[in-house]
């Protein structure tokens, strides 16, 4: 009961905090190899495990959808593994109980095939084998390779990540970079944070041109 207490707690402090664009989340961490341009870094990052939820549609609702199939994962719609986690009384060892898992960032959105796609990184502390498993079939754990990317940075609320794409692959262009895939979002503050005070990066696979 307390640390579903202190858990949501904590969220309430990262929502009032948020709005002022500082975030306690755990980040990925990344080297920058180079820069494409100067709005643009290179980026490598290590392997991570993300749960992701592909859903039917483009539109907000599909968005809002996913992401509350990805909370809820975090937030106890899971059968957790770990001791430490349980928020419900201890049960037969057969039953995983939920598990509550810390926010990260950022929160990768991409939109294609009339698909919208999202991911939430899980914290480094979990491993696929260890991980608590989804409720809902439609959360997918999945072990992210190793990526190199390109990044653009702006703030905003957001809405214009088309044209922000559009923007970052113009800047690979005549670069020792070329795309591997499409570009996607990544988004690092909740929708009240402040519009200027956002961090949101239109993203790219890439790859060192022969």
């Amino acid at each position: 009961m307390w640390q579903s207490i202190s858990y949501y707690a904590l969220l309430a402090l990262e929502s009032v905090i948020g709005v002022f664009g500082i975030r306690l989340y755990e980040e990925p961490k990344y080297d920058v190899i180079a820069r494409a341009s100067d709005q643009v870094e290179i980026r490598r990052y290590a392997p991570r495990l993300a749960a992701e939820v592909a859903l039917r549609g483009t539109d907000k609702e599909a968005r809002g959808k996913a992401f509350r199939l990805l909370f809820d994962y975090i937030a106890g719609a899971n059968r957790g593994a770990s001791g430490s986690d349980l928020i419900a009384m201890t049960v037969p060892v057969a039953v995983r109980e939920p598990e509550l898992l810390p926010m990260t960032a950022p929160v990768e959105s991409d939109e294609t095939d009339g698909r919208v796609r999202m991911r939430f990184f899980l914290p480094t502390k979990y491993a696929l084998d260890s991980a608590p498993q989804p409720s809902d079939e439609r959360v997918q754990l999945l072990t992210v390779p190793a990526q190199t990317i390109a990044a653009l940075r702006y703030s905003g609320s957001g809405r214009d990540f088309v044209s922000r794409q559009s923007e970052l692959m113009t800047n690979l262009e005549g670069t020792d970079w070329r795309p591997v895939g499409q570009p996607y979002t990544l988004y690092y503050d909740a929708p009240f944070t402040l519009p200027f005070l956002r961090r949101n990066e239109a993203a790219v696979d890439v790859a060192k041109r022969p």
